[in-house]
């Protein structure tokens, strides 16, 4: 009897002493080793740990490094253009440029007149450790103001002192119209170079909060009246149309992370006589190169 209680003894240790060992190896995480032809194969019994999906962009928290000076190219902008209108349209000036016109001649359609910029390139040079910065560059500021009355410019008027350079076409105004005005703008293009403050509020930060301001310099290197209209068609008139050759106005953009904004307002009347129209733009800045820089690389 002392026997067979040793023996239950002795097969309850082995029992305990397997599921130790059934345990122990549910734990071990080291790979299975199997010889074939001498040929040793290892398999990794730990799970896949897959890596984390990556984003479009990178992270609202990434960095950049910091330079002294920045170069950037190929931005654009757009936008609206528009003018504030303080013209005398009863002063003999007003009235030698536009005969019989008033305050109903020069109204633009709102959205459909644009402003389009190419920043061919631009510039930082850090002032105070890359918080405090100048900006300057190069690009072309095209404007374009679409009329909802059907006015025309000439291109070659009399030579005479202060001649008459806008009209109102008269076929374009009769009921039901006998001329229909598919487009009628105003174009004026200028060569521009911004010279700015820039305060970048978080210079490391590749998503950046900063301010922009100061002013441009424009030089006008073209400008048109463009028609389309149903019997003649389009029709191109080039000339200056007493427009001011020179272009000064206040800027200012601002960056929000990936969304930037801009704004130009300028001195003083766009055209050297006759009309007191005061030129403004907003809208929307692209910027390619530093969008790149935000993809999230594969």
């Amino acid at each position: 009897m002392p026997l067979l209680k040793m023996t239950d003894k002795r097969k309850a240790l082995l029992l305990l002493f397997i599921v130790a060992a059934l345990f122990v190896k549910a734990q071990d995480v080291r790979p299975d080793t199997l010889v074939i032809g001498g040929v040793t194969v290892i398999r990794d019994n730990r799970p896949l740990e897959q890596e984390p999906k990556k984003g479009f962009l990178k992270s609202l928290h990434s960095k950049k490094r910091v330079r002294k000076a920045t170069t950037e190219w190929g931005m654009i902008d757009i936008g609206m253009s528009s003018f504030v209108d303080n013209t005398n349209y009863e002063g003999a000036g007003a009235q030698a440029y536009a005969p019989a016109s008033n305050n109903q001649w020069f109204k633009t359609r709102g959205f459909k007149s644009r402003n389009i910029n190419i920043w061919i390139v631009t510039q930082r040079y850090s002032l105070i450790n890359s918080y405090v910065n100048f900006q300057y560059g190069l690009g072309l500021e095209l404007n374009n103001y679409f009329y909802k009355q059907p006015v025309r410019y000439d291109a070659n008027p009399p030579a005479v002192q202060d001649p008459p350079v806008v009209s109102m076409d008269p076929r374009g105004l009769t009921t039901p119209p006998e001329r229909v005005y598919k487009k009628n703008k105003l174009a004026a293009d200028y060569v521009t170079v911004p010279l700015m403050l820039n305060f970048n509020f978080t210079p490391d930060r590749l998503y950046p909060f900063e301010l922009s301001a100061g002013v441009s310099v424009g030089y006008l290197y073209a400008s048109r009246n463009k028609t389309i209209t149903s019997d003649e068609g389009k029709l191109k008139a080039k000339d200056a149309f007493g427009l001011s050759p020179w272009k000064l106005s206040y800027v200012a953009d601002v960056t929000l992370g990936v969304i930037a904004l801009y704004g130009s307002y300028a001195f003083k009347s766009m055209y050297q006589r006759g009309l007191d129209m005061t030129p403004y733009t907003f809208g929307i800045r692209l910027r390619p190169a530093d969008l790149i820089n935000k993809v999230e690389s594969r």
